[in-house]
């Protein structure tokens, strides 16, 4: 619908000035903020100050031998791509909300008459009008789709840290088997002197030596394994710092730390609700939906657009002009509002799906910290006292002649395998209870780049 006005010419020349000046005018003009829409800008500002600066990566830490887990986790979240993308999705989200509660450009016109000749000239403005409350809105969809954006970076973080303290985890125990069997192997290299010597003297026979030379072959071969997975781990060591596969490889601790700090199931169930990435994220896609339903309610109202052209030639008058549009396919509004609602009910089942899922995996990975715990408490207070009592005692027989040498060293290898089976233990435990804190409970580690801290279980 467009209304047309025709306007005498008592605005002369000065028309066409005071037109054109107000198109210089306008090019400086700034919208109103969405709700929410300063306090994100504040928040890019905030985390940009800790992982950003100027587009760069912040100062990363020195790694050494000396460098503790900590060193490591804030190298991995500075510097890994992943949550850097994250991070990125993020500040473009914030942009987008100035962008889409901004109203439309007006559009400079121009419209000219030639027959013969220029007999009219008209340069113009025309404006597009958004309904009452659509810009609003659609400011608040994208103001909380942001949110959901800056949790997915969170989780991207956590994420990290994950896998950094996994692979460095894993990579303790490699080294802590190699150096447990290389003593097994020390420890039947001797045997098997010990049992030649033996067999000579008719004290041992020569099935007795073989037994053992198998044990050594086993070992050895046992050994290249864990030698061959050590390249690989160090690999995913270095892949979870963020380095590329040309860069210098990671130096490795002198001295890995494992952590045995225990937790309490309610507390940090209590933390996962209210602090897991994901439910903030899904959380942050209902409002969105919700947002989402306004915008579909606010386009039953009609947009409007406003204009005005001046003729530069006699005689000089102004053509104002108005129009709307006419929301009339009322099966395409209900359909819009119907799509909404429909966005809304699934975004709502997925956060309680995540919700379930939260739970089975806290159960899952909380009963794998205490059936680890428990093996590992029975080997260092029960099993591994015990062998090593066995021990003397053989040893004070073999002293005596009570005893042979054989079962003296087979009770040695039953203590490195129970030093074996508690170190699995430990590295279990420990990756049972980082993916507690960080991935369950979303307790961000120390020096996060993240807004707010988790409350502590």
């Amino acid at each position: 619908m467009i209304f047309t006005i025709y306007i005498p010419g008592w605005l002369r020349w000065a028309g066409t000035p005071a037109l054109l000046l107000a198109v210089f005018a306008m090019t400086g003009c700034r919208g109103v903020p969405a709700a929410g829409e300063d306090q994100a800008r504040q928040q890019v500002k905030d985390v940009t100050g800790i992982y950003r600066l100027e587009d760069k990566p912040a100062p990363l830490p020195t790694l050494t031998v000396n460098s503790g887990l900590a060193d490591y986790l804030f190298f991995a979240m500075l510097n890994h791509p992943v949550p850097e993308a994250a991070y990125y999705d993020w500040v473009a989200s914030v942009e987008n909300i100035t962008i889409t509660r901004s109203r439309p450009d007006p559009q400079f016109t121009f419209q000219a008459y030639i027959t013969d000749r220029l007999t009219s000239l008209m340069p113009g403005l025309n404006w597009s009008i958004p309904g009452r409350g659509k810009l609003a809105a659609r400011g608040r969809v994208a103001t909380e789709a942001s949110k959901g954006k800056y949790f997915a970076f969170e989780s991207a973080v956590q994420q990290t840290a994950f896998n950094l303290k996994s692979s460095y985890y894993k990579l303790s125990l490699v080294e802590e088997q190699i150096r447990l069997n290389q003593e097994t192997m020390s420890l039947l290299d001797h045997s098997e002197r010990v049992t030649r010597a033996l067999s000579q003297s008719g004290q041992a026979t020569f099935p007795d030596v073989l037994r053992v030379q198998s044990d050594i072959d086993r070992i050895r071969n046992g050994l290249a394994d864990l030698e061959d997975s050590r390249q690989l781990l160090l690999a995913n060591f270095k892949a979870a710092l963020g380095l590329t596969p040309g860069q210098p490889d990671p130096p490795l601790p002198a001295r890995f730390e494992m952590g045995d700090q225990n937790f309490a199931p309610d507390d940090l169930w209590r933390v996962a609700l209210e602090s897991n990435p994901q439910l903030k994220a899904m959380a942050a896609e209902v409002r969105t939906t919700e947002a989402g339903i306004a915008v579909a309610y606010k386009d039953r109202t009609p947009d409007f657009n406003a204009g005005l052209q001046a003729e530069v030639y006699e005689p000089p008058f102004f053509w104002p002009q108005a129009g709307m549009t006419l929301p009339i396919w009322r099966d395409k509004l209900a359909a819009e509002v119907a799509q909404a609602k429909a966005n809304e009910l699934a975004a709502r089942s997925r956060l309680t799906s995540a919700q379930i899922d939260l739970a089975v995996s806290f159960a899952e990975k909380a009963f794998t910290y205490r059936e680890t715990s428990r093996d590992l408490a029975l080997i260092k207070d029960k099993l591994a006292p015990k062998v090593q009592q066995t021990i003397e005692l053989i040893r004070a027989g073999y002293r005596a002649g009570t005893s042979d040498y054989s079962s003296l060293t087979d009770a040695e290898r039953m203590l490195l395998t129970l030093k074996l089976e508690a170190a699995e233990a430990r590295t279990q435990r420990a990756i049972a209870l980082a993916d507690l804190s960080l991935m369950v409970a979303g307790v961000p580690p120390p020096g996060a780049p993240l807004l707010s801290k988790a409350p502590q279980p």
